[in-house]
């Protein structure tokens, strides 16, 4: 199978895992094999955001996508972002795009940052696993104290300075037996760009899957009760990433997901040093690809080490190649292969009776959709339309995931 891989990305750690939280699920705490865990205070110099910047422009002279992660990247500081902007601007083609993203925890974010982000368009993916019974489970500061009101007081501040966010909340083992009653409590705060992701973390000492992970039968549990909502009886008034991205292999397009990808290798993540791994799960040292101090990054995304673990998500395992999922699911995330010495995924129950759940209301979806793209709406109809907003063509998708993507 040829390869379709995406553009190419830079997911980049200014902060390495550095956070200002101590959340009692974070995969940083317990990760014996990262390299940099040792370091007090990591942070990007400005000789190693320079040559970032302008090797990442490069890498698309039409659209450069740089997302910003930790750790906690607005450790930084907004100066810090305030130059990435500038050298962006400053490296930038005529006509090229940029595209940056933010994910963070949102606890030192005030009026200036929010300013900032709105002014240059930074899509913002703001942690908040529900309601403060959920996300104070574990989701703490250094001091063991709950972070929720920290949290909503920076989600209302974004509201109220315009500044486009997304919600990602995980599913654990607490949040994945209320996902219903988190979804619900989102959609009635105005959140409507929501995300939903598995916590399965393994114990460095017994490689079992840790106490606070979710089960496979309760992330299918989740992922059923959490479509209903978001089908909506056909009408979906919000977007949720992982049903977006299995939403667009049923139109026979290529999802924006990894996880849903024939092979894995679309983005490198970038360490606050200038060290490059093919995956934030899997920064440790045999998976090292380089430092674009030394060697460009467009040299980089071509190395053995990338294009084998691109390869190895695809390497055929003998429990899928039968299975009437495997177009969907493409094997799943590699990260979650082999917990417990289990070869098999630990989420693969789980997937199978959610994609088995969700097959009628994709395909009625899917089918409305590809009839209504065969209207011809006016260029008019797309002229002040974001990437992130709804398509005018009222197929219920983001702009850039749906009419946005033949523009």
């Amino acid at each position: 199978m040829a390869s379709t891989r995406p553009a190419r990305s830079l997911l980049i750690k200014p902060a390495a895992g550095d956070c200002n939280l101590h959340c009692r699920y974070c995969f940083y705490h317990e990760r014996p094999t990262d390299p940099y865990k040792g370091e007090r205070r990591p942070r990007m110099s400005d000789e190693v955001l320079d040559e970032l910047i302008r090797q990442g422009m490069a890498l698309n002279p039409q659209h450069a996508t740089f997302g910003w992660q930790g750790g906690e990247p607005t450790l930084m500081g907004l100066p810090f972002f305030e130059k990435v902007v500038a050298l962006q601007q400053a490296y930038g083609r005529s006509g090229q795009s940029v595209s940056n993203g933010l994910q963070t925890n949102g606890t030192l974010l005030d009026g200036a940052w929010a300013r900032f982000l709105r002014e240059y368009r930074f899509l913002v993916g703001l942690s908040l696993d529900g309601p403060a019974a959920y996300h104070d489970t574990y989701r703490v500061d250094l001091s063991g104290q709950g972070t929720f009101d920290r949290v909503m007081r920076t989600a209302r501040m974004l509201h109220r300075y315009h500044t486009q966010f997304n919600v990602l909340a995980v599913l654990n083992d607490v949040t994945a037996d209320h996902a219903v009653e988190i979804y619900d409590y989102f959609v009635a705060q105005g959140f409507t760009y929501l995300q939903f992701i598995p916590c399965v973390e393994q114990d460095p000492d017994t490689g079992e899957a840790t106490d606070f992970s979710v089960s496979s039968q309760q992330f299918g549990d989740a992922m059923c009760a959490l479509f209903d909502r978001w089908y909506n009886g056909g009408n979906p008034q919000t977007s949720v990433r992982d049903f977006d991205a299995i939403l667009a292999g049923y139109l026979g397009e290529t999802t924006p997901m990894c996880t849903y990808q024939h092979e894995c290798g679309n983005y490198l993540v970038v360490e606050h040093n200038g060290d490059v791994y093919p995956c934030d799960f899997f920064v440790r040292d045999d998976l090292y690809v380089g430092n674009i101090m030394d060697t460009p990054l467009e040299e980089l995304f071509e190395t053995d080490v990338v294009r084998a673990f691109a390869r190895a998500k695809s390497e055929p395992r003998p429990e899928c190649q039968e299975c009437p999922w495997l177009h969907l699911c493409q094997q799943g995330c590699p990260r979650f292969v082999g917990i417990g010495g289990d070869p098999k995924h630990y989420l693969c129950e789980g997937y199978k009776q959610f994609f088995a759940y969700s097959q009628p209301g994709f395909e009625r979806l899917a089918d409305r959709i590809l009839q209504q793209r065969k209207r011809v709406l006016p260029e008019s109809a797309f002229a002040n339309v974001g990437r992130n907003d709804p398509c005018p063509c009222g197929s219920g998708l983001k702009y850039k995931n749906c009419c946005g993507k033949r523009r």
